[in-house]
């Protein structure tokens, strides 16, 4: 009898964690259709404060983006951290916030964070504590916005739906902040326990800064075993020309002395191996962060980084992975290009959850020619290349907004 009251107490606590877990709606568009056009910017929000590598005081702050007229009570927050070597960049920084534009345009919240930067001597050892220091400050607003969702809800965060995202050096602080999770993991020439360890004293003590993904984008982590049975899936996107960070096992450090990482296309079969899913898309012959910058081929990179996240993400917010047809039909209106740029060919994808109708499309070229003529007869179709020169093409037609299409 004891036995079966305490099975029956446990079955009854359970209850509210199982549906805590099943509060993400991503019906209607949500989190995979740009359904608000207009965002909430809160600049310069202070997450924390931390001593910096001159032994200064420093003030963490963050931009948060939110889609404007939300009205959901719990959503799911992306954490971004710029790129630079840890020596540079800002949360101001194009790349990042590009991206977390474009995902709170979905429904998501997002944060773009400043942390720690700089270190001396230049040298592997400081290098490798930088990174540290680095991914305790996004672990501090992680814990920041875990605090608020347990206290005053100003943010509407769900806490069992928080990512940990970066670009380049950024990447570095995600993994780390999603695998790096014993000290005895980590050298003993960082000399952790001096750091205030894993979690540092960045600010908001007592939550939990776990996470449930990460988002790697051209990063690494100094060794693949630190992604263990039972962890967290990952995506990644990297070039495999990349000469800064490498897509395989390398260096990093430019000028210091070499510390040896392993890269996205290095992590992926260790994940496998222990069953962690982990998506990899790799951009053919592309080099660092290709998605930065606001040239045609930049903005076909960021276009395939947004939709190859946003695919992953979804799925791991529990709900069904598509969208319901609750919309009463109407004309499709815009489409998806996906991957971009592309080698051999391109899918072709309504991006609504409309009725279908077929149409004629036309491919123009740079300048402006009509080089090819499609009937697109299916809501998703491919268009391949054929004979088509490398270069950024137009694709047009009836009812549609253009879309760049480039080819390697």
């Amino acid at each position: 009898m004891k036995k079966l009251l305490l099975f029956l107490l446990l079955l009854v606590l359970a209850v509210p964690l199982v549906r805590a877990q099943a509060q993400i709606d991503t019906t209607r568009g949500r989190y995979h259709q740009p359904i608000f056009p207009a965002l909430t910017t809160r600049s310069n929000v202070v997450f924390g404060s931390a001593v910096n590598y001159l032994g200064n005081t420093q003030t963490l702050t963050m931009n948060i983006y939110e889609p404007t007229g939300d009205t959901v009570r719990r959503r799911p927050l992306l954490v971004f951290a710029h790129g630079g070597g840890f020596v540079s960049g800002a949360k101001t920084d194009q790349d990042v916030t590009e991206l977390c534009q474009r995902y709170a345009r979905l429904g998501y919240v997002t944060a773009s964070i400043d942390y720690r930067l700089l270190f001396f001597p230049f040298d592997t050892v400081n290098i490798a504590r930088a990174s540290i220091r680095a991914s305790q400050d996004m672990r501090a607003a992680v814990r920041f916005f875990r605090q608020d969702a347990a206290t005053t809800k100003t943010y509407r965060i769900h806490p069992g739906y928080i990512f940990a995202a970066g670009s380049s050096a950024g990447a570095f602080m995600a993994l780390q902040l999603g695998y790096l999770d014993k000290p005895s993991e980590v050298p003993d020439y960082i000399n952790l326990d001096q750091l205030g360890g894993l979690e540092g004293n960045s600010g908001n003590p007592g939550y939990s800064s776990a996470v449930r993904g990460v988002v790697n984008l051209c990063g690494a982590l100094g060794r693949p075993q630190w992604i263990e049975p039972g962890n967290v899936p990952f995506v990644s996107l990297h070039g495999t020309a990349d000469g800064t960070v490498p897509y395989g096992k390398g260096t990093v450090g430019s000028g210091l002395p070499p510390q040896q990482v392993y890269g996205s296309g290095a992590l992926k079969p260790r994940a496998d191996a222990v069953s962690v899913l982990n998506p990899l898309y790799s951009f053919k012959n592309a080099g660092h962060v290709p998605y930065s910058g606001t040239s045609a081929r930049n903005l076909a990179y960021m276009d395939t980084t947004f939709r190859f996240v946003r695919d992953f993400l979804r799925p791991v917010l529990r709900q069904p992975g598509t969208v319901t047809g609750t919309r009463a039909a109407a004309s499709l209106t815009s489409l998806e290009l996906y991957p971009l740029p592309a080698a051999e060919t391109v899918k072709l994808t309504a991006a609504t959850a409309t009725a279908f109708r077929p149409r004629e499309l036309e491919l123009l070229d740079a300048t402006g020619r009509v080089v090819r003529r499609i009937r697109w007869e299916k809501a998703e179709q491919l268009i391949r290349r054929e004979q088509l020169k490398p270069g950024v093409y137009l694709l047009r037609g009836p009812g549609l907004t253009p879309h760049r299409l480039v080819f390697e």
